[in-house]
């Protein structure tokens, strides 16, 4: 399953989504995989970043769409953000801030534009997991409560999306062996018991990253394979920018470009 370099030439879109606590690695895995980056002075996401990559998946280019946030984007009751709406153009702009009592009470009533805008963290939570068919639940093996969130985020995962989206377990900072807080065996059994995959990586030292990233895009290619063939689709001949629907949620899909490369 060789990389495969051009971006606009590919036969399905899929994206994914990286979730976790803060500090666990997120973004050095994203920018280890897509471009194949590491930085140790890596600064914790501020609001939502993607990049793409395309990859070769059983004679198929399949261009990766993942998608990376904020540790704190778990959606509390004291997690506070703003909307601000632009009348012109009804351009939603969404403002993050560390204090939670500055916003908390705000009221964006007298803009008649906004009067249905009473929306607060759960609006960025929809729009982050929409479209998802993939996701990576990430920890850090050094700090075992990173791994007991884990349960929280497969919730708020697994509300936001569809059952059949593909959800890995990926226990991240593996380099760092001697300071593990949280065994392989006991990731393994959650794993199990969750129905998801597990893998732990090193992003520092480009360990599984390749093989996390494309276990994952291939099986949503299967998932999308047997989707198709369940609802009689020849997906040789499936028009350009059809939706193939994973599940019963509308929202929940993947999208095949025809005419592309030929494999």
């Amino acid at each position: 399953m060789a990389a495969y370099r051009a971006d606009d030439d590919y036969d399905y879109l899929f994206k994914v989504v990286l979730v976790g606590d803060s500090g666990v690695g997120k973004s050095n895995l994203l920018s280890r995989f897509t471009r194949n980056e590491f930085s140790l002075e890596s600064k914790s996401t501020i609001g939502v970043e993607f990049a793409t990559r395309s990859i070769r998946v059983n004679d198929k280019i399949v261009k990766a769409q993942i998608w990376d946030t904020a540790g704190q984007e778990r959606f509390e009751e004291n997690e506070v953000f703003s909307s601000f709406c632009n009348c012109i153009g009804m351009f939603l702009i969404v403002l993050f801030f560390d204090d939670e009592n500055s916003i908390q009470d705000s009221d964006f009533s007298s803009c008649p534009a906004c009067s249905v805008i009473g929306v607060k963290y759960r609006a960025i939570t929809s729009a982050y997991y929409r479209g998802a068919v993939g996701a990576m639940l990430v920890y850090d093996v050094t700090r075992r409560v990173t791994f007991e969130n884990g349960q929280r985020w497969l919730k708020e995962l697994r509300d936001h999306t569809d059952s059949s989206i593909v959800i890995m377990l990926i226990g991240n900072k593996a380099d760092l062996r001697h300071l593990f807080a949280v065994t392989t065996d006991d990731a393994k059994a959650f794993a199990e018991s969750e129905n998801t995959f597990f893998m732990e990586t090193s992003a520092l030292e480009s360990t599984n990253v390749e093989h996390a990233f494309t276990e994952v895009l291939t099986q949503i290619h299967q998932v999308i394979s047997r989707k198709a063939l369940e609802g009689g689709n020849d997906q040789t001949t499936l028009p350009k920018g059809q939706t193939i629907n994973v599940g019963s949620r509308d929202d929940v899909s993947a999208v095949k470009k025809d005419g592309c490369c030929s494999a």
